[in-house]
């Protein structure tokens, strides 16, 4: 197979991954597409799910760190009485109560209830290591896995539209819903625990990731796209670009951006601000992104200038 004739600049290259696709699988495309292995992404999406991958390109995996820990948008369907070991489509059945009866109102009082401030216990079926191997396969070996609840917040949950349906027999109650979560919240955990909070069961049976920090899927590529675009240049948000769209930005002067070059710490211009400020140098360049919760900026990751 043929590769672009130069390696693609530094950059985020959004993508809006196909249902199918692990997140390593688009990661390996992308490094043919950009020939070059220095490619990575923000956080992962399920082979289920569809929408918003970030990925990472040459200096710009240094930004990955810091875009992982962004809120995150979804739109998904929730399936009410029905439970699968994977809490989404791709699981075994283990329960079915069925949703018979269930109104609008109950469903939205439940949602008001997995709103705000949560203790999450993640869906078993997880890449969460436990004693050093990943939940899922120990999951699958046969294992009885409780992972213990972990603080995240659902920002926003909105309920769409209701369709009741029967599957194998069981009425079941298909709900659309669109939510904005932290990061580290699983949004089928949130299924099953609506289908737990009405008495009943619940599993995704579709998930789509619009919006990862300040990339949507607005400024997101179909992969069948840049494919048809191989050995041509990547479509990629440039590093300094990148970092306006991601972090609250400081402009610095000649000598703080020399001072931050060589390695020194500069003056924070709003102590207390929380979360990485990307530093530019008067020519635009991206220098550092810096941690000014003190009134002493410390430099998180440096950028030097891009090698010839």
């Amino acid at each position: 197979m043929p590769t672009a004739a130069e390696p693609t600049p530094d950059g985020l290259l959004v993508v809006d991954k196909p249902g199918g696709w692990t997140s390593h699988d688009v990661v390996a495309r992308a490094r043919r597409l950009c020939a070059t292995r220095k490619v990575g992404h923000a956080g992962t999406l399920d082979p289920m799910a569809t929408g918003v991958l970030v990925l990472g390109v040459g200096r710009a995996t240094r930004l990955l760190t810091f875009l992982v820990g962004a809120d995150k948008d979804y739109t998904a369907t929730v399936r009410l009485g029905q439970g699968t070991l994977t809490d989404d489509a791709e699981g075994e059945v283990t329960s079915a109560p069925g949703a018979v009866g269930l109104e609008r109102a109950a469903v939205e009082a439940a949602v008001a209830g997995l709103t705000g401030d949560l203790e999450q216990v993640p869906s078993a079926v997880s890449a969460i290591k436990v004693k050093g191997e990943r939940a899922y396969h120990r999951v699958r070996a046969g294992e009885d896995v409780q992972l213990p609840a972990r603080p995240v917040t659902v920002s926003r949950f909105v309920i769409g539209a209701l369709r009741p349906v029967e599957v194998d027999g069981t009425p079941v109650l298909d709900v659309d819903v669109e939510v904005t979560v932290s990061s580290g919240t699983y949004v089928r955990a949130l299924a099953r625990d609506l289908g737990t909070a009405l008495v009943s069961a619940g599993h995704l049976t579709a998930l789509r990731r619009t919006r990862v920090g300040g990339f949507g899927l607005d400024v997101a590529h179909p992969l069948a796209e840049l494919e048809a675009r191989q050995g041509e240049p990547m479509p990629v948000v440039p590093l300094a670009d990148a970092a306006r769209a991601a972090f609250p930005a400081r402009s610095l002067d000649v000598a703080e951006a020399r001072s931050l070059g060589y390695g020194q710490r500069i003056a924070s211009a709003r102590p207390g601000r929380p979360g990485p400020v990307a530093a530019f140098a008067p020519d635009g360049t991206l220098v550092a992104l810096l941690d000014e919760e003190q009134d002493t900026a410390r430099s998180l990751v440096t950028f030097a200038p891009a090698s010839s």
